[in-house]
Protein backbone atom coordinates (compact mmCIF):
# COMPACT_ATOMS: atom_id res chain seq x y z
CA UNK A 1 0.00 0.00 0.00
CA UNK A 2 2.82 2.34 0.79
CA UNK A 3 4.57 2.21 -2.74
CA UNK A 4 0.71 2.77 -3.90
CA UNK A 5 0.47 5.98 -2.17
CA UNK A 6 3.95 7.13 -3.03
CA UNK A 7 2.77 6.17 -6.91
CA UNK A 8 0.06 8.33 -6.26
CA UNK A 9 1.77 11.36 -5.20
CA UNK A 10 4.46 10.82 -7.92
CA UNK A 11 1.82 11.25 -10.62
CA UNK A 12 -0.50 14.09 -8.99
CA UNK A 13 1.56 16.58 -10.33
CA UNK A 14 1.52 15.64 -13.61
CA UNK A 15 -1.98 15.51 -14.18
CA UNK A 16 -2.33 19.25 -12.75
CA UNK A 17 0.77 20.41 -15.00
CA UNK A 18 -1.44 18.67 -17.69
CA UNK A 19 -4.36 20.53 -17.08
CA UNK A 20 -2.71 24.27 -16.95
CA UNK A 21 -2.80 26.40 -20.38
CA UNK A 22 -0.72 29.66 -21.25
CA UNK A 23 -1.74 31.68 -24.08
CA UNK A 24 0.71 34.09 -25.41
CA UNK A 25 0.29 36.69 -28.07
CA UNK A 26 0.50 40.64 -29.19
CA UNK A 27 -2.18 42.83 -29.92
CA UNK A 28 -1.88 45.12 -32.43
CA UNK A 29 -4.50 48.10 -34.29
CA UNK A 30 -5.90 46.79 -37.17
CA UNK A 31 -5.68 49.57 -39.37
CA UNK A 32 -1.90 50.77 -37.79
CA UNK A 33 -0.60 47.53 -36.42
CA UNK A 34 0.56 49.37 -33.77
CA UNK A 35 0.68 47.61 -30.28
CA UNK A 36 -1.76 48.88 -27.76
CA UNK A 37 -0.76 48.67 -24.42
CA UNK A 38 -3.20 48.32 -21.52
CA UNK A 39 -5.13 46.15 -23.53
CA UNK A 40 -7.42 43.62 -20.71
CA UNK A 41 -7.39 40.08 -21.71
CA UNK A 42 -9.36 37.81 -19.37
CA UNK A 43 -11.45 34.21 -19.16
CA UNK A 44 -13.79 34.41 -16.70
CA UNK A 45 -12.65 36.27 -13.75
CA UNK A 46 -8.74 35.72 -14.77
CA UNK A 47 -6.98 38.40 -16.34
CA UNK A 48 -4.32 40.39 -17.11
CA UNK A 49 -3.12 43.40 -19.19
CA UNK A 50 -0.50 43.81 -22.06
CA UNK A 51 2.49 45.49 -21.66
CA UNK A 52 3.67 48.67 -23.49
CA UNK A 53 4.69 46.41 -26.53
CA UNK A 54 1.26 44.96 -27.11
CA UNK A 55 2.57 41.42 -25.73
CA UNK A 56 0.50 39.40 -23.22
CA UNK A 57 0.81 35.84 -21.29
CA UNK A 58 -2.55 34.60 -19.90
CA UNK A 59 -1.93 31.27 -17.91
CA UNK A 60 -5.41 29.36 -17.10
CA UNK A 61 -6.72 26.01 -15.40
CA UNK A 62 -7.63 24.67 -18.34
CA UNK A 63 -11.30 24.95 -18.11
CA UNK A 64 -12.08 28.74 -20.07
CA UNK A 65 -12.75 27.83 -23.93
CA UNK A 66 -12.82 31.35 -25.27
CA UNK A 67 -10.77 34.81 -24.20
CA UNK A 68 -11.93 37.94 -24.23
CA UNK A 69 -9.79 40.63 -25.45
CA UNK A 70 -10.95 44.13 -24.63
CA UNK A 71 -10.06 48.16 -25.15
CA UNK A 72 -11.13 51.35 -25.05
CA UNK A 73 -12.22 52.72 -28.05
CA UNK A 74 -12.41 48.64 -29.75
CA UNK A 75 -14.68 46.42 -30.77
CA UNK A 76 -14.56 43.62 -28.05
CA UNK A 77 -13.59 39.90 -29.59
CA UNK A 78 -13.71 36.85 -28.18
CA UNK A 79 -11.29 34.07 -29.33
CA UNK A 80 -11.71 29.93 -29.42
CA UNK A 81 -8.98 28.84 -27.66
CA UNK A 82 -8.46 25.93 -29.93
CA UNK A 83 -7.59 28.01 -32.44
CA UNK A 84 -3.88 29.06 -32.07
CA UNK A 85 -3.27 32.74 -31.06
CA UNK A 86 -0.55 35.13 -32.02
CA UNK A 87 -1.43 38.34 -33.48
CA UNK A 88 -4.50 39.73 -32.51
CA UNK A 89 -6.18 43.01 -34.92
CA UNK A 90 -8.34 44.96 -32.88
CA UNK A 91 -10.69 47.25 -34.63
CA UNK A 92 -11.83 50.48 -33.74
CA UNK A 93 -15.75 50.49 -33.27
CA UNK A 94 -17.80 52.64 -34.69
CA UNK A 95 -20.14 55.29 -32.01
CA UNK A 96 -23.66 55.23 -32.30
CA UNK A 97 -25.44 57.38 -30.39
CA UNK A 98 -28.28 56.86 -28.32
CA UNK A 99 -30.59 59.25 -26.76
CA UNK A 100 -29.04 60.10 -23.51
CA UNK A 101 -31.42 59.79 -20.33
CA UNK A 102 -29.61 62.70 -18.52
CA UNK A 103 -31.77 65.62 -17.07
CA UNK A 104 -31.21 68.36 -18.77
CA UNK A 105 -28.29 67.49 -20.13
CA UNK A 106 -26.65 68.25 -16.89
CA UNK A 107 -23.33 66.05 -17.04
CA UNK A 108 -22.57 67.14 -13.07
CA UNK A 109 -26.32 65.29 -12.22
CA UNK A 110 -25.16 62.52 -14.72
CA UNK A 111 -21.77 61.60 -11.65
CA UNK A 112 -24.26 61.75 -9.00
CA UNK A 113 -26.53 59.56 -10.06
CA UNK A 114 -23.64 57.08 -10.76
CA UNK A 115 -22.22 58.06 -6.54
CA UNK A 116 -25.96 56.87 -5.55
CA UNK A 117 -25.58 53.50 -7.88
CA UNK A 118 -22.70 52.67 -6.93
CA UNK A 119 -23.74 49.81 -3.66
CA UNK A 120 -26.19 48.17 -6.69
CA UNK A 121 -23.45 47.96 -8.63
CA UNK A 122 -20.45 47.03 -7.40
CA UNK A 123 -19.89 44.12 -4.89
CA UNK A 124 -21.94 43.52 -1.69
CA UNK A 125 -19.93 41.01 -0.55
CA UNK A 126 -16.37 41.14 0.87
CA UNK A 127 -13.97 39.76 -1.99
CA UNK A 128 -10.20 38.98 -2.06
CA UNK A 129 -8.28 40.19 -4.96
CA UNK A 130 -5.30 38.74 -6.36
CA UNK A 131 -3.28 41.24 -8.41
CA UNK A 132 -0.02 42.16 -10.17
CA UNK A 133 2.09 44.96 -9.21
CA UNK A 134 5.21 46.55 -10.71
CA UNK A 135 6.85 49.94 -9.50
CA UNK A 136 9.97 51.49 -11.60
CA UNK A 137 12.05 54.49 -11.45
CA UNK A 138 14.20 55.86 -15.10
CA UNK A 139 16.59 58.69 -14.51
CA UNK A 140 16.52 60.24 -17.92
CA UNK A 141 15.51 57.54 -20.04
CA UNK A 142 17.26 54.21 -18.30
CA UNK A 143 15.65 51.89 -15.82
CA UNK A 144 17.29 52.75 -12.33
CA UNK A 145 15.00 50.70 -10.29
CA UNK A 146 12.56 48.10 -10.93
CA UNK A 147 10.60 46.11 -8.30
CA UNK A 148 7.39 43.78 -8.69
CA UNK A 149 4.89 41.26 -7.09
CA UNK A 150 1.78 39.16 -6.10
CA UNK A 151 -0.02 41.01 -3.92
CA UNK A 152 -3.62 39.71 -2.35
CA UNK A 153 -6.31 42.84 -1.73
CA UNK A 154 -9.14 42.17 0.82
CA UNK A 155 -12.29 44.47 -0.03
CA UNK A 156 -15.10 45.13 1.67
CA UNK A 157 -19.21 45.98 -0.08
CA UNK A 158 -18.89 48.93 -1.53
CA UNK A 159 -21.22 50.39 0.75
CA UNK A 160 -18.74 50.68 3.08
CA UNK A 161 -15.71 52.74 2.79
CA UNK A 162 -11.75 51.67 2.89
CA UNK A 163 -10.88 51.32 6.84
CA UNK A 164 -11.03 47.58 6.43
CA UNK A 165 -9.56 47.06 3.24
CA UNK A 166 -5.98 45.36 3.34
CA UNK A 167 -3.04 44.77 0.93
CA UNK A 168 -0.58 41.94 1.60
CA UNK A 169 2.53 40.85 -0.21
CA UNK A 170 2.33 37.13 -1.27
CA UNK A 171 5.70 37.30 -3.35
CA UNK A 172 7.98 40.08 -4.25
CA UNK A 173 11.32 41.22 -5.68
CA UNK A 174 13.46 43.82 -6.54
CA UNK A 175 16.39 45.35 -8.28
CA UNK A 176 18.36 48.11 -8.18
CA UNK A 177 20.91 50.36 -9.98
CA UNK A 178 24.80 49.69 -8.53
CA UNK A 179 25.64 52.81 -10.12
CA UNK A 180 26.84 55.58 -8.17
CA UNK A 181 24.84 58.60 -8.40
CA UNK A 182 21.58 56.80 -9.86
CA UNK A 183 20.29 56.17 -6.15
CA UNK A 184 18.30 59.49 -5.11
CA UNK A 185 16.17 59.12 -1.62
CA UNK A 186 12.93 60.45 -2.71
CA UNK A 187 9.67 59.17 -2.06
CA UNK A 188 6.62 59.82 -3.87
CA UNK A 189 3.27 59.04 -3.50
CA UNK A 190 2.49 55.33 -4.94
CA UNK A 191 2.84 52.05 -3.19
CA UNK A 192 0.88 48.73 -3.11
CA UNK A 193 -2.01 50.48 -0.78
CA UNK A 194 -2.74 52.72 -3.92
CA UNK A 195 -4.98 49.77 -4.79
CA UNK A 196 -6.96 50.73 -2.07
CA UNK A 197 -6.63 54.90 -1.87
CA UNK A 198 -7.01 55.15 -5.57
CA UNK A 199 -10.29 52.45 -6.17
CA UNK A 200 -12.16 56.13 -6.38
CA UNK A 201 -15.38 54.55 -6.85
CA UNK A 202 -15.23 52.56 -3.09
CA UNK A 203 -12.41 55.73 -1.74
CA UNK A 204 -15.01 58.55 -2.21
CA UNK A 205 -12.73 60.83 0.26
CA UNK A 206 -10.37 61.22 -2.79
CA UNK A 207 -12.68 62.63 -5.36
CA UNK A 208 -16.77 61.11 -5.64
CA UNK A 209 -17.90 63.69 -3.00
CA UNK A 210 -19.74 66.55 -3.15
CA UNK A 211 -17.30 68.71 -1.17
CA UNK A 212 -14.72 67.92 -3.66
CA UNK A 213 -16.99 67.95 -6.55
CA UNK A 214 -18.13 71.44 -6.44
CA UNK A 215 -14.55 72.65 -7.24
CA UNK A 216 -14.92 71.41 -10.52
CA UNK A 217 -16.72 72.41 -13.85
CA UNK A 218 -18.32 69.37 -15.78
CA UNK A 219 -19.13 68.63 -19.21
CA UNK A 220 -20.38 66.07 -21.96
CA UNK A 221 -17.43 64.32 -24.06
CA UNK A 222 -17.72 62.19 -27.05
CA UNK A 223 -19.05 58.51 -26.23
CA UNK A 224 -16.72 56.02 -25.88
CA UNK A 225 -17.53 52.02 -26.15
CA UNK A 226 -15.28 49.85 -23.46
CA UNK A 227 -16.40 46.15 -23.94
CA UNK A 228 -19.01 46.56 -26.20
CA UNK A 229 -20.62 49.12 -24.29
CA UNK A 230 -21.42 52.51 -24.67
CA UNK A 231 -19.99 55.04 -22.73
CA UNK A 232 -21.08 58.45 -21.70
CA UNK A 233 -18.00 60.47 -21.52
CA UNK A 234 -17.75 63.30 -18.57
CA UNK A 235 -14.68 65.79 -18.48
CA UNK A 236 -13.92 67.71 -15.15
CA UNK A 237 -11.71 70.80 -14.98
CA UNK A 238 -11.23 72.68 -11.99
CA UNK A 239 -13.21 76.14 -11.44
CA UNK A 240 -11.97 77.39 -7.84
CA UNK A 241 -8.75 78.12 -6.13
CA UNK A 242 -8.31 75.74 -3.23
CA UNK A 243 -5.46 75.37 -1.19
CA UNK A 244 -4.45 71.77 -2.98
CA UNK A 245 -3.97 70.74 -6.38
CA UNK A 246 -6.91 69.84 -8.03
CA UNK A 247 -7.50 67.46 -11.10
CA UNK A 248 -8.25 67.50 -14.78
CA UNK A 249 -10.46 64.47 -15.56
CA UNK A 250 -12.16 62.08 -17.53
CA UNK A 251 -15.08 59.88 -16.29
CA UNK A 252 -16.40 56.62 -18.26
CA UNK A 253 -19.95 56.10 -17.10
CA UNK A 254 -21.71 52.80 -18.60
CA UNK A 255 -24.83 53.99 -20.38
CA UNK A 256 -26.75 51.85 -19.42
CA UNK A 257 -26.24 50.72 -15.89
CA UNK A 258 -24.78 53.89 -14.80
CA UNK A 259 -21.30 52.55 -13.42
CA UNK A 260 -17.90 53.85 -13.10
CA UNK A 261 -15.90 51.77 -15.48
CA UNK A 262 -12.71 54.41 -16.29
CA UNK A 263 -11.48 57.62 -14.24
CA UNK A 264 -8.52 59.24 -15.80
CA UNK A 265 -6.81 62.00 -13.61
CA UNK A 266 -4.25 64.43 -14.22
CA UNK A 267 -3.02 66.51 -11.56
CA UNK A 268 -2.87 70.71 -12.13
CA UNK A 269 0.37 71.75 -12.18
CA UNK A 270 -0.23 75.61 -12.31
CA UNK A 271 0.93 75.91 -8.58
CA UNK A 272 4.14 73.67 -8.30
CA UNK A 273 4.52 73.91 -4.49
CA UNK A 274 0.39 72.59 -4.40
CA UNK A 275 1.34 69.73 -6.88
CA UNK A 276 4.60 69.22 -4.86
CA UNK A 277 2.38 68.89 -1.70
CA UNK A 278 0.30 66.15 -3.74
CA UNK A 279 3.17 64.12 -5.09
CA UNK A 280 6.13 64.01 -2.52
CA UNK A 281 6.63 62.04 0.60
CA UNK A 282 9.89 62.97 1.80
CA UNK A 283 13.58 63.71 -0.46
CA UNK A 284 17.26 64.44 1.08
CA UNK A 285 18.11 67.65 1.98
CA UNK A 286 19.73 69.59 -0.31
CA UNK A 287 17.69 68.61 -3.19
CA UNK A 288 15.18 70.49 -5.00
CA UNK A 289 12.22 68.76 -6.38
CA UNK A 290 10.04 70.11 -9.41
CA UNK A 291 6.99 68.32 -9.88
CA UNK A 292 6.44 68.24 -14.02
CA UNK A 293 3.32 65.53 -14.24
CA UNK A 294 1.39 62.98 -12.39
CA UNK A 295 -1.43 60.91 -13.95
CA UNK A 296 -3.57 58.18 -13.06
CA UNK A 297 -5.46 55.12 -14.44
CA UNK A 298 -8.06 53.55 -12.78
CA UNK A 299 -10.24 50.94 -14.67
CA UNK A 300 -12.91 48.79 -13.48
CA UNK A 301 -14.44 45.38 -14.94
CA UNK A 302 -18.15 44.22 -15.31
CA UNK A 303 -17.86 40.42 -14.88
CA UNK A 304 -20.74 37.98 -13.22
CA UNK A 305 -23.46 40.56 -12.69
CA UNK A 306 -20.69 42.80 -10.75
CA UNK A 307 -18.06 45.36 -11.32
CA UNK A 308 -14.88 45.52 -9.96
CA UNK A 309 -11.26 47.21 -10.11
CA UNK A 310 -9.33 45.92 -12.77
CA UNK A 311 -6.41 47.89 -13.14
CA UNK A 312 -4.15 51.07 -11.70
CA UNK A 313 -1.67 52.79 -13.02
CA UNK A 314 0.24 56.17 -11.81
CA UNK A 315 2.79 57.68 -13.21
CA UNK A 316 5.14 60.56 -11.83
CA UNK A 317 7.55 62.53 -13.63
CA UNK A 318 9.67 65.51 -11.85
CA UNK A 319 12.91 66.98 -11.77
CA UNK A 320 15.73 67.24 -9.45
CA UNK A 321 18.46 69.21 -9.16
CA UNK A 322 21.12 70.03 -6.20
CA UNK A 323 22.41 73.16 -4.84
CA UNK A 324 26.10 72.87 -6.60
CA UNK A 325 24.80 70.70 -10.01
CA UNK A 326 24.26 73.34 -12.83
CA UNK A 327 21.84 71.25 -14.63
CA UNK A 328 18.87 69.34 -13.24
CA UNK A 329 17.69 65.30 -14.02
CA UNK A 330 14.75 63.93 -15.17
CA UNK A 331 13.01 60.96 -13.17
CA UNK A 332 10.03 59.46 -13.60
CA UNK A 333 8.15 56.69 -11.44
CA UNK A 334 5.33 54.85 -12.07
CA UNK A 335 3.41 51.96 -10.13
CA UNK A 336 0.84 49.94 -12.02
CA UNK A 337 -1.36 46.80 -10.84
CA UNK A 338 -3.62 44.62 -12.62
CA UNK A 339 -6.33 42.68 -10.90
CA UNK A 340 -5.51 38.27 -12.31
CA UNK A 341 -8.46 36.92 -10.12
CA UNK A 342 -11.24 37.71 -7.66
CA UNK A 343 -12.55 35.27 -5.05
CA UNK A 344 -16.03 35.73 -2.98
CA UNK A 345 -16.98 32.35 -0.79
CA UNK A 346 -15.62 32.50 2.42
CA UNK A 347 -13.44 34.99 2.09
CA UNK A 348 -11.31 36.37 5.01
CA UNK A 349 -9.89 39.95 5.93
CA UNK A 350 -6.45 40.18 6.03
CA UNK A 351 -4.82 40.98 9.04
CA UNK A 352 -3.37 44.22 10.07
CA UNK A 353 0.28 42.80 11.14
CA UNK A 354 0.17 40.98 7.75
CA UNK A 355 -0.79 43.79 5.56
CA UNK A 356 1.25 46.64 3.71
CA UNK A 357 1.36 49.43 5.07
CA UNK A 358 1.20 52.99 3.36
CA UNK A 359 4.28 54.30 5.66
CA UNK A 360 6.32 51.01 4.31
CA UNK A 361 8.92 51.10 1.54
CA UNK A 362 8.12 48.56 -0.94
CA UNK A 363 11.68 47.55 -1.64
CA UNK A 364 12.43 46.95 2.32
CA UNK A 365 9.60 44.35 1.79
CA UNK A 366 10.81 41.84 -1.01
CA UNK A 367 14.20 40.06 -2.07
CA UNK A 368 16.46 40.58 -5.38
CA UNK A 369 15.39 39.24 -8.51
CA UNK A 370 17.56 35.55 -9.02
CA UNK A 371 15.54 32.56 -9.92
CA UNK A 372 14.39 32.91 -14.11
CA UNK A 373 11.32 30.55 -12.63
CA UNK A 374 10.10 32.81 -10.25
CA UNK A 375 6.66 33.80 -11.05
CA UNK A 376 5.58 30.03 -11.88
CA UNK A 377 2.00 30.00 -12.65
CA UNK A 378 1.07 33.66 -11.31
CA UNK A 379 -0.30 35.80 -13.91
CA UNK A 380 1.73 38.66 -14.34
CA UNK A 381 1.87 41.85 -16.38
CA UNK A 382 4.73 40.71 -18.96
CA UNK A 383 7.62 43.27 -19.17
CA UNK A 384 8.21 45.40 -22.24
CA UNK A 385 11.70 44.93 -24.08
CA UNK A 386 13.30 48.08 -23.05
CA UNK A 387 11.96 46.97 -19.35
CA UNK A 388 12.93 42.75 -20.07
CA UNK A 389 16.91 44.70 -21.38
CA UNK A 390 17.32 46.73 -18.17
CA UNK A 391 16.26 43.95 -15.88
CA UNK A 392 19.15 41.65 -17.25
CA UNK A 393 21.49 44.93 -17.53
CA UNK A 394 20.52 45.71 -13.74
CA UNK A 395 20.82 41.69 -12.49
CA UNK A 396 24.52 41.29 -14.71
CA UNK A 397 25.78 43.99 -12.46
CA UNK A 398 24.74 43.14 -9.51
CA UNK A 399 25.86 39.73 -9.94
CA UNK A 400 29.20 41.37 -10.46
CA UNK A 401 29.28 43.50 -7.96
Amino acid sequence: MKRLWLLILLCAPLVVFAQQQTISGTVVDDKTGEPLRQVSVSAGRVSVVTNEDGDFTLKLDGEAKTVMVSHLGYKTQRLNLKEPVSVIRMKPVAIQLREIIVRNEDPRELVDIAIQKIPENYSRVPELLKAFYRETAMKRKHYIYVAEGVEDMYKTPYNRGTGRDRVAIVKGRRLLSQKRGDTLGIKVQGGPVQAVVMDLVKNRDFLLNKEDLDNYDFRMGAPEYINDRQQYVVLMEPSLVTTYALFHGKLYIDAERLAFTRIELELDMHDKDKATQTMLVKKPFGVRFKPRELSSVVDYRYEDGVTRISYLRNTFRFNCDWKRKLFSTSFTATCEMAVTDSESKDVQPIASRSSFDSRDAYYDKVEYFMDPEYWSNYNIIEPSESLDKAIKRLVSRYRRN
